[in-house]
Order: C-alpha cells, then sequence, then structure tokens
C-alpha cells in the first residue's frame, strides 16, 4: 500500500511490476529509478498480472462463448479493477498517478486521484499497427477504446513518447491539444555504471580486416528490418566497402545464414554492461528499420552512447532522431541502395565522419531518463 502523508506524491503504475527491471523492456524501472532521484516520483506500484491467470482463462472462455473471439483479457476493465485491487490505494484521499499503460486505471477512478499518462502509444495504434486487434471481436475493440477515450478526458496531461503517438491522441480521441504533449523519453542503461567505465574508441575506416559494422538491436528479427539490412550489407560490399551486421538479442538459431550477419545473441545490459557498451560503440551505425514501432529505446542507447542511428520514418521513430547530428532519418522504406549510398558519402572522407561522431557525443546527458524526468516534471508539476 502507498503512503499519502503528503498530497504530492506521485507514483508510477504500469502493467506489471514498476519496479522490476524485467519489465515492459525496462521502461518503467529506469523511468522510475530517474524520477525517484529528482523527486519526481515518491515510488511504482508492483502489480502481478500473472497472479490472475485464473481470471484470464474464465474471462476468455465467457469471451469465446459471447463473441467467437478469445482473448484481449489485458484490455477488459475487469482486469484493469482486479489489476489494481493488488495495490489496496485509497479511494478516499487525494492521489496523484502516472500511468504507463493507458487502461490503468481502470474507469472509473476516484474523483480525488489525479491520473496522468506517459504512453509510446496508443491503444488504437496497437490494434491497428501492431495487428493486435485483429483477434478481438469487432464490439470489443469499440468498447476498449472508449473507456481509453474517456480516461484522457478525464486525466490532468497525457503525455507521449512520440509525435506519432500524441497525433493519435489527438485525432482518433478527440483530445485537447492543449493536455498532449511530448517526451520521447531516455535511454534504458543504469547511469552509475556508465560513468565507471572507460572510454572506447572510434570504431576504424573500413578495411578487409575490420570491415563496416552495423547494428542490430531488439529481439524481432522481422519486424525490426533484419532481412532490409543483410541487403544493405550486400550493396555495401558491391561498393567495395567490406560490412557486416553485428546483431544483439535474436536467437542465433532463428536467423538466416549469411555471410555479412554475425549474431551476438543476448546479452544483458544490466550485468554485462561492459561488454554491451563497447559493442555498441564498436558499431559505425546502429540501425532501426522497423515495420511498426512505437517509441525505441534502442535508438537513445546507440544516441546516449554516441553512436550514430540510421532508421526510417515509421511510427513515433522519428522523436528519437532529434536532428541530423544524430544519424539519418530516411524516407519510409527506402531502398538498400539509397541506404547504401548515403552511408558511402557519410564515411568519405573519414575524418569527416569521425568529427560528426565526436559531437553526437558530447551531447549524451540529452538521451538519458534524467533529461527525460525534468521535461515531465515541468508538464506536470
Amino acid at each position: 500500500m502507498v503512503s499519502t502523508t503528503a498530497s504530492v506524491n506521485r507514483y508510477l503504475l504500469c502493467c506489471g511490476d514498476a519496479t522490476d527491471l524485467q519489465t515492459w523492456s525496462n521502461t518503467p524501472y529506469f523511468l522510475l529509478q530517474a524520477g525517484q532521484a529528482k523527486g519526481f516520483l515518491q515510488g511504482g506500484l508492483a502489480l502481478q498480472p500473472q497472479q490472475l491467470r485464473r481470471e484470464r482463462w474464465l474471462w476468455n472462455l465467457g469471451q469465446w462463448l459471447r463473441t467467437g473471439n478469445a482473448g484481449g483479457f489485458q484490455y477488459s476493465q475487469a482486469f484493469g479493477l482486479r489489476l489494481l485491487q493488488q495495490a489496496h490505494l485509497p479511494t478516499d484521499q487525494p492521489l496523484r498517478l502516472l500511468s504507463h499503460f493507458p487502461l490503468l486505471p481502470s474507469q472509473p477512478w476516484s474523483s480525488l486521484w489525479k491520473v496522468s499518462f506517459y504512453i509510446d502509444a496508443t491503444t488504437r495504434q496497437v490494434f491497428e499497427d501492431y495487428g493486435v486487434g485483429d483477434r478481438l471481436a469487432p464490439a470489443y475493440r469499440q468498447q476498449i477504446l472508449a473507456r481509453e477515450q474517456q480516461a484522457y478526458q478525464q486525466a490532468e496531461q497525457i503525455v507521449c513518447m512520440a509525435d506519432w503517438a500524441a497525433q493519435s491522441v489527438i485525432a482518433d480521441y478527440g483530445i485537447n491539444p492543449a493536455k498532449v504533449h511530448v517526451v520521447p523519453g531516455g535511454a534504458n542503461l543504469d547511469e552509475a555504471q556508465l560513468v565507471q567505465l572507460p572510454s572506447s574508441p572510434n570504431p576504424p575506416a573500413p578495411t578487409q580486416n575490420q570491415p563496416l559494422r552495423l547494428g542490430f538491436l531488439g529481439k524481432e528479427w522481422q519486424r525490426k528490418g533484419g532481412p532490409f539490412l543483410l541487403s544493405v550489407a550486400d550493396q555495401l560490399i558491391d561498393l567495395g566497402i567490406p560490412s557486416v551486421i553485428r546483431a544483439i538479442g535474436p536467437d542465433p538459431k532463428t536467423l538466416p545464414a549469411h555471410p555479412a550477419l554475425q549474431p551476438l545473441g543476448f546479452i544483458n545490459k544490466q550485468t554485462e554492461t561492459a561488454r554491451f557498451v563497447a559493442e555498441l560503440q564498436s558499431w559505425h551505425f546502429g540501425t532501426l528499420f522497423s515495420s511498426a514501432e512505437a517509441s525505441p529505446r534502442s535508438n537513445l542507447e546507440c544516441l546516449r552512447l554516441g553512436v550514430p542511428v540510421l532508421t526510417h520514418a515509421i511510427g513515433g521513430i522519428a522523436s528519437t532522431l532529434p536532428d541530423a547530428g544524430c544519424g539519418q532519418l530516411f524516407s519510409p522504406y527506402p531502398s538498400p541502395q539509397t541506404v547504401a549510398n548515403w552511408i558511402r558519402d557519410r564515411l568519405t572522407p573519414y575524418d569527416a565522419y569521425l568529427s560528426w561522431r565526436s559531437a553526437l557525443a558530447t551531447r549524451w546527458a540529452e538521451f538519458t531518463w534524467a533529461t527525460a524526468v525534468e521535461q515531465l516534471s515541468r508538464i506536470l508539476d
């Protein structure tokens, strides 16, 4: 149970345990740590969706009998109410909540609560851009979106991690633009560990023995553009630039055989921080050519470590690449030739590339959660 002795207390909640590093790609955890360090957040709610397995099974059975479409319990009002009951929040006392999940707290909530949202995507975007809504009954989808709209209408502020999500809040849900804001967030990296690491050397100019390194960071090889990267590598090699793809995240057994692909498997950022940092800083470019993306942490992690990013304007990606000093934002779905030619030109002369990269490294603080929390506090306080 949370303390409510001070009316300014604000607590973070998400669809899970906000205090656990493993929840939601680490984002709630790192936001909470930075928020507590700045006095912006007083704590996070440790909710346990896994304890609702029996309720999920019964609800899905009922949904299948009613509509012929099972699934979607996590979007239901029943799920939201049961999950939030775990926190024993007082409904008769003032409370401030910052929610990373658009359907928590479930409507209706106490009139004494002041709720704001900090989201990476609206539920409509999750349903349509990621295809999640395809398995749900159409009438049920509309019920979910209507409850989300009510939550946004009642909320104090809605902060989005990308302009893409903010535009959906305004256009799809009819919310007043005056209470919709954009704060991209920060890199999900342990700043206390980063400051203790020695500086890594810049990657050398590409040669046959030390080829150009394009980095891939993420579990979903197909969705995040892995096959496209292999085509870019082929084009670079045809241009006379030896190149490899360094892939962190995907299971190597699931990846295609390709002479340019170097799978590294999973690297734990928390327990293998030095290895993770050294690997990313050995890349000439981080990359992300995803088919659907909300607000990728991988871009911000590269930028925090001084590694420029190559990506395209899909979903919320653009908001993680603030300007040309951070890399290159291509139009959606560029050709491999376009990207390869851009890389060739950017590397020539190589001293100019190194100067460009060095200027990015000095901007590291822009891409931290500490900076994001300062922006959030200005909006919400």
